[in-house]
């Protein structure tokens, strides 16, 4: 009840004297009183009443409005209320069917219970509507009482011996009324239950039901009273269904009778109170808390960790039930398991993580946390990650590899692990896993060319998607023949997919022209696409590409300097050096390619060609003076053009006639010189003829004698 919005309990005892209790169960006040034969109101009065009350019920709106009503029950069931002149008034509701035990109002209804049955009073019309008959007479009422409680204000719930019934209080039908109340009430549910019933109070749609458990015959009487069990169930039609039941430990419970418990509610409030001889007992519905506090003491972490998660908003004292799993899981020695929920349950507290880490560290289980640690947005200090990695590089080089193949690099310093593995190769250099991860490791540093050449040295298969993924055949054209050798047909596919960055053909070309001839044709195309300034040297060098095919090519792109040289080649000069003159515009390349030709009919149509273009006449005074006639190209000129530069071409070439006259008359010089040389030489070797001649003739004449000289002579 209720005292100026203030909770107390109202407790009586067996000795005449009454408690009131606040609800942590302190004494407040204590009234002694023999027998109650009055009732003290709020205001001070006292009033006397001429027969015991067994049992007393308030008007539900007592304290708060000006209708003082009550009941009370002994004998009789009377009501009282206050009249005008402030005294009261009693009214005889019932008599004549013994004792009145409980008595329960609620709105306009007074439900009351006696030895024969329940029944129910509405005050408002002045008609009693119902007589609900006990089941179970054989039972003894005072050993076995009613209980009664209303769920609102138009159902009532009876309990009796071992049954439950649900009466709903509805409204007749006006046309039925004739002499009856104009309320009935129906029995929407009525069950049977295994154990006696002390008391009843309504949770939402369920009950809350104190048992007394049933006597078993064949047990001795001291041991046949077992502790009272208060149940959770939901009713149905015909039956009941059990939600949860506890048995209580109260002091005595041994000695207790079914009369001795009672169960009593606040309405209103979540409280039922468990009345006992020696004890009170409140109870609460249950919370989310509480239900998590069961787990927790059943052991049952990962549904306290589900509850928590999915009731967050409502739990109040449990925030560390993750952690105490963790504990739990580690106690046990699943550390796998532990290290999994550190993901939930620590969440993004870095500071949590690391805790855990170094606790796993301790007890030697770093490579339990090492697959479920942040490695997303949320990141842990790069110490913590190299730690790891240390300790699998000690004894599981596997491991090692696979956490640097799934963990980013930037998670940790790169170069601290990079030289940590080095300095493991140190002591077993051959280490296939040790070299592929530190391959990976200078794949992510940006260091391909480490990278490659570990991978070669491994023949690992990853080589040719290392070489695709960063563009590096730029460092592969001194390593084409490792790659041949490791895998013919992929290094291969690799070199005529990507001709266009590998220059292959063209070093081959370079050490060799007749060595990859088969393929020039070829290198045409790749050259005009990929490396012009190599097609020109190319095409000149080349003595096995087809002329047809590489001009097609050139005059397809336009590719001027290589089209003249092509055409020059072929035979086609004059064809060519129109295209200089026309396409290129270039007078000096017109006169070298003259020069080159050395063919007088191109040089007539150079000049043919310049003989109405200014600049290239001055090109050709300035150049033709050593080749052709300059007289050839002045004649042409058409008199009044003005043409740049023509007093000093024309000294040029003047300059250029006196330098051949020059060299002319020093070619004279050094040729008559040289002839005067030769022929002194000459006439020198012709007299020693003669001499050596005429030697011979006097020695034959010696010999012989007279005239056989003569004769040998003619011989």
């Amino acid at each position: 009840m209720r005292y100026h919005d203030t909770m107390f309990l109202a407790l009586g005892t067996h000795f005449g004297k009454v408690y009131l209790l606040d609800v942590q169960g302190n004494v407040t006040q204590k009234f002694e009183i023999v027998q109650v034969f009055g009732l003290y109101t709020r205001e001070g009065f006292h009033e006397h009443f001429d027969c015991p009350v067994k049992v007393v019920a308030l008007h539900p709106q007592f304290s708060r409005s000006n209708n003082k009503q009550f009941v009370t029950g002994g004998n009789k069931l009377l009501l009282y209320e206050r009249n005008w002149l402030n005294r009261w008034k009693m009214v005889t509701l019932h008599e004549g069917e013994g004792t009145i035990t409980k008595v329960k109002w609620r709105a306009n209804l007074i439900a009351w219970s006696n030895a024969v049955g329940v029944k129910i009073y509405d005050i408002s019309t002045k008609q009693r509507i119902t007589n609900v008959l006990r089941d179970n007479t054989s039972l003894r009422p005072d050993m076995y009482p009613c209980s009664l409680c209303w769920k609102d204000s138009a159902t009532l719930i009876i309990g009796w011996g071992t049954s439950v019934k649900i009466c709903a209080v509805k409204e007749r039908d006006p046309t039925e009324l004739r002499d009856l109340p104009s309320r009935y009430v129906e029995i929407v549910s009525a069950f049977d239950t295994e154990f006696y019933i002390c008391g009843l109070a309504p949770l939402a749609d369920q009950l809350v039901v104190l048992y007394y458990v049933k006597e078993n015959a064949d047990q001795m009487e001291e041991e046949i009273r077992a502790r009272p069990r208060l149940d959770i169930v939901q009713p149905l039609p015909e039956v009941c269904e059990e939600i949860s039941s506890d048995a209580l430990t109260v002091r005595h419970f041994q000695q207790n009778e079914c009369r001795d418990y009672c169960l009593e509610h606040s309405e209103g409030e979540p409280l039922f109170y468990i009345i006992s001889p020696k004890d009170i007992v409140v109870a609460k519905e249950r919370d989310q808390d509480d239900h998590i506090d069961w787990l927790l003491d059943k052991k049952k972490y990962e549904e306290a960790l589900m509850a928590a998660e999915i009731s967050f908003k409502n739990i109040k004292r449990h925030d560390k039930i993750g952690m105490a799993y963790i504990n739990h899981l580690v106690e046990k020695g699943d550390y796998d398991a532990a290290a999994r929920k550190c993901q939930k349950v620590l969440g993004k507290n870095m500071e949590l993580w690391e805790n855990e880490v170094y606790r796993f560290k301790t007890i030697g289980q770093l490579k339990a946390i090492s697959q479920y640690l942040p490695r997303g947005d949320l990141r842990l200090r790069p110490a913590i990650y190299e730690m790891i990695l240390h300790e699998f590089l000690k004894s599981d080089f596997e491991g090692f590899a696979m956490l640097i193949r799934e963990w980013p690099g930037e998670l940790y310093n790169n170069m601290t692990i990079v030289q940590a593995v080095n300095d493991h190769l140190k002591k077993d250099p051959a280490n296939h896993t040790l070299l592929t991860t530190l391959a990976e490791l200078y794949t992510y540093d940006q260091r391909y060319d480490k990278a490659l050449e570990i991978y070669l040295r491994l023949r690992h298969k990853d080589v040719y998607q290392l070489i695709h993924k960063h563009n590096l055949f730029s460092s592969i054209e001194d390593k084409i023949v490792l790659l041949m050798d490791f895998d013919k047909e992929k290094a291969v596919d690799m070199l005529l997919d990507n001709e266009d960055k590998i220059s292959y053909l063209h070093k081959l070309f370079k050490r060799d022209h007749h060595k990859g001839q088969k393929y020039h044709e070829r290198q045409i195309s790749l050259y005009a696409e990929y490396d012009r300034p190599n097609l020109l040297p190319f095409l000149r060098e080349s003595t096995h590409c087809p002329l047809e095919k590489a001009l097609e090519i050139c005059q397809q792109r336009n590719f001027v300097e290589e089209t003249v040289f092509l055409l020059s080649r072929m035979g086609n000069c004059r064809r060519a050096l129109q295209m200089v003159m026309e396409e290129l515009g270039d007078v000096d390349k017109a006169i070298e390619f003259a020069k080159d030709q050395d063919d007088a009919e191109l040089w007539e149509d150079l000049i043919s060609y310049s003989i109405d273009k200014p600049p290239f006449i001055t090109g050709l005074l300035n150049n033709i003076g050593t080749h052709v006639d300059p007289i050839l190209l002045i004649c042409h000129i058409k008199e009044g053009m003005e043409i740049p530069n023509l007093r000093d071409s024309l000294v040029k070439i003047l300059q250029d006639y006196n330098l051949q006259i020059l060299l002319r008359e020093g070619c004279k010089k050094i040729l008559v010189a040289d002839s005067l040389s030769l022929l002194k030489k000459i006439m020198k070797l012709v007299s020693r003829l003669i001499t050596m001649m005429q030697f011979c003739n006097i020695c034959s004449s010696k010999r012989r004698g007279p005239g056989s000289g003569i004769l040998e002579m003619k011989k």
